[in-house]
């Protein structure tokens, strides 16, 4: 599963399997399940219906839907990917196994996980930078350590 979907006005979704006599594999039905909710997964699983991209994204299957146009997709991806590297590398690998974490752990483990990760930061150069810059008003200067 993608950590960020941006997904383009025209984009359709769905899972068609059925319409080939199978299922989707893969774990696409039980990651689905996850996101949409049983009721929503077994409509596509069952009709093989797709979706448009602003059904996905009120669903939550997308994190948003982009402007219409050719390369606005790859644009809007670049402006994150740009985005996501000015930050602290060690805190965006952190954050990616937090959020990760929460699908494979209940609620109680998840959150003391969080809790480990969350209090392991404050020992970086980096999480000292980011709290001195945000207190002295400027841009951070993340070193990765």
């Amino acid at each position: 599963m993608c950590d960020i979907i941006l997904a383009s006005p025209t984009a359709k979704f769905g899972q068609p399997e059925i319409n080939l006599g199978t299922i989707p594999g893969g774990g696409g039905s039980q990651r689905l399940a996850h996101i949409i909710g049983k009721s929503r997964t077994m409509e596509l699983v069952l009709t093989g219906r797709m979706i448009t991209a602003e059904e996905a994204s009120a669903w939550g299957i997308v994190s948003r839907v982009v402007k219409e146009g050719e390369g606005e997709g790859v644009k809007e991806a670049i402006a994150v990917g740009k985005d996501i590297a000015s930050k602290s590398q060690i805190s965006v690998q952190a954050g990616k196994e937090v959020v990760n974490a929460a699908y494979e752990l209940t609620l109680a483990e998840g959150l003391r996980f969080e809790r480990r990760i969350f209090h392991g930061l404050f020992a970086t150069k980096d999480q000292k930078e980011g709290m001195g810059a945000f207190a002295q008003k400027r841009k951070p200067n993340f070193v990765n350590e």
